[in-house]
C-alpha cells in the first residue's frame, strides 16, 4: 500500500462532550457519530494548554509551549521551527492549509508571507476571524484579500473537497482544514441550523450555576447549531473521500484545539483546567490499517503528541525537535507512552482568564481517573472524575485524600522536572520572550 493521505480537521473550541457519540442526546452530529463508529476514539484526549495560539503552536511543532514560546495569544511562532508540514513535505507529501491559522501574531487580518507559512504549499488562510458570514482570506502568494462565500466553514470545506478531487492520485497529500466555529459568536450559524435548537429546551450540565443558566442555554443553543453545521461538513468530506476511492488509504483526523466552559463552574471560554476546557474530541480513522470497526482508546493523548503520531503512522521520520510522544505503536497494541497522565497548564493567564478576571498560572495532570492542579499558591484542585464527572467536589486539601494528593503532586513534579519547567510566575516568561503586555497581562492584537 502506498503512503496514506492525511486529512486533518481542526475545529475551534469544540469540547469533548458536545457530540452524539459522546453521549450527548441534545446535539445532532450524525456524520461524526458514524465517523466515530469507524474510528479509534481517544476518550481521554486533552488540550494540554487549552487556548488558541498556544495549542496550535504545540500541534504544528510537537513542542511544549515553554519551548516554542507561544504561551499567550497573538504572538509569532518562529519561522525557524520545524513543523508538521515541513516533515510531511520532506517525506514527499504535498501540503495544504485552509482556514484559520492564528500563529502569525502580526495582525489578525494581515497578509502572511510565504516564509511564515511553516511549510504549507496550497494556502487559503486568514490569521483569525470570528465573523463567519463575512470571512476574509488570502490565497497563495497574492496579498489581495478575498471573501469566503456565505458561512466560511462550508465554503472552506468545499475548497478542501476541490483539493481532494483535483489532487493527483500518484502522490500523497497532507491537508489541514481549520474551522473558526463553534467558537463564539454562538448566534451566527446559518439559520437552518439555528432553527434546530431552542434555548428553552437545552438541558444544562449540573455544574452550571443558576445565575448563569439562562445565558448558558442561549450559548449552547447557538453552539450546538455550529456543531451541526460542521457535522454536515464532515459528512461532505467523508463522501468525497469515498467517491474518489481513497478513503481506505487516508488517515482522517477530527479534533479541536481546546474546549469551552459555556457556563460550567460559572466560567466562560477556555484556559481553565476543568474538563469542559481541557477535554477535546479526537477521532482517527485509517481503514487501510485499522479497518472500519471503531474502538475506544484510553490513552492520555495531548496536543503535542499529534505530530509525531501522524508522522509515524505514515512511516516518516520524527524530527529531533519534537517533544511529543508517538502513539502509533500504542494503536497497534503497545503500551500507552504517556504512562497514563498528561500535563495540563496555563503559563500566563490572559484575555478572558486574565489575572483581574480571576485567572491564574497553573500546572496539573489529567490521568484516566483524576485531575490534579497546582497554582503558584499550592494545591488548587483535585477531582475524582470517575465518581464526580462534573467536578462538583474539590478534594484538594481534604485530609481523607492527603495521600492521593501527595502522590499526584509528586507525579506532576516529575513531569515538570523532565521538562525543566520551574513553574515561575507568568510575567517572568513574558519578559523572557520580550512580549509587551497591557494592564490585564494580555498581548494586544490588531486587525
Amino acid at each position: 500500500m502506498s503512503q496514506p493521505n492525511v486529512v486533518f480537521v481542526l475545529a475551534d473550541q469544540w469540547r469533548a462532550d458536545a457530540l452524539g457519540y459522546a453521549g450527548n442526546s441534545q446535539v445532532q452530529t450524525p456524520h461524526i457519530d458514524r465517523l466515530a463508529a469507524e474510528s479509534i476514539n481517544f476518550i481521554h484526549a486533552v488540550a494540554g494548554i487549552p487556548v488558541c495560539c498556544p495549542a496550535r503552536a504545540c500541534l504544528l511543532t510537537g513542542q511544549y509551549a515553554l519551548t516554542h514560546g507561544v504561551f499567550v495569544n497573538d504572538v509569532h511562532l518562529s519561522d525557524d521551527e520545524t513543523t508538521i508540514a515541513h516533515a510531511f513535505g520532506d517525506g514527499g507529501y504535498d501540503t495544504a492549509y485552509i482556514g484559520k491559522w492564528h500563529v502569525n501574531g502580526r495582525g489578525r487580518s494581515a497578509f502572511i508571507p510565504w516564509e511564515s507559512r511553516k511549510g504549507f504549499d496550497y494556502w487559503k488562510v486568514l490569521e483569525c476571524t470570528h465573523t463567519y458570514n463575512d470571512s476574509k482570506y488570502y490565497a497563495g502568494d497574492s496579498d489581495e484579500q478575498l471573501t469566503w462565500e456565505g458561512y466560511d466553514a462550508i465554503a472552506q470545506t468545499a475548497d478542501a473537497q476541490f483539493y481532494i478531487r483535483s489532487h493527483p492520485k500518484d502522490k500523497p497529500f497532507f491537508l489541514f482544514l481549520s474551522w473558526g466555529p463553534p467558537h463564539a459568536p454562538y448566534d451566527s450559524a446559518p439559520e437552518r441550523y439555528q432553527a434546530l435548537y431552542s434555548a428553552d429546551a437545552i438541558e444544562l450540565r449540573p455544574n452550571v450555576p443558576d445565575r448563569m443558566a439562562a445565558q448558558a442555554r442561549e450559548w449552547l443553543a447557538g453552539y450546538y447549531a455550529h456543531c451541526t453545521a460542521l457535522d454536515d461538513c464532515i459528512g461532505s468530506l467523508l463522501a468525497t473521500l469515498d467517491k474518489e476511492g481513497i478513503a481506505d488509504n487516508t488517515v482522517f483526523v477530527f479534533t479541536s484545539d481546546h474546549g469551552d466552559m459555556l457556563g460550567s463552574q460559572g466560567e466562560v471560554k477556555k484556559q481553565r483546567p476543568w474538563e469542559e476546557s481541557i477535554r477535546v474530541p479526537f477521532l482517527l480513522r485509517y481503514p487501510g490499517k485499522f479497518g472500519r470497526t471503531g474502538r475506544r482508546n484510553d490513552g492520555l493523548l495531548d496536543t503535542v503528541d499529534l505530530m509525531p503520531t501522524l508522522l509515524s503512522l505514515c512511516d516518516l521520520p520524527i524530527p529531533p525537535t519534537v517533544q511529543g510522544l508517538d502513539f502509533a505503536p500504542y494503536l497497534d497494541g503497545g503500551d500507552d507512552p504517556s504512562g497514563g497522565a498528561a500535563l495540563i497548564q496555563c503559563i500566563h493567564p490572559f484575555g478572558q482568564f486574565a489575572t483581574p478576571e480571576g485567572g491564574r498560572s497553573y500546572r496539573g495532570i489529567r490521568t484516566r481517573r483524576y485531575t490534579y492542579v497546582r497554582s503558584l499558591d499550592g494545591p488548587w484542585l483535585l477531582y475524582d472524575n470517575e465518581t464526580d464527572p462534573y467536578q462538583l467536589t474539590n478534594l484538594a486539601g481534604k485530609r481523607t485524600y492527603a495521600a492521593l494528593q501527595r502522590s499526584l503532586d509528586a507525579r506532576l513534579q516529575g513531569m515538570l522536572d523532565a521538562r525543566d519547567d520551574k513553574f515561575l510566575p507568568g510575567p517572568v516568561y513574558a519578559r523572557r520572550w520580550g512580549y509587551e503586555l497591557d494592564e490585564t497581562g494580555t498581548v494586544p492584537y490588531q486587525w
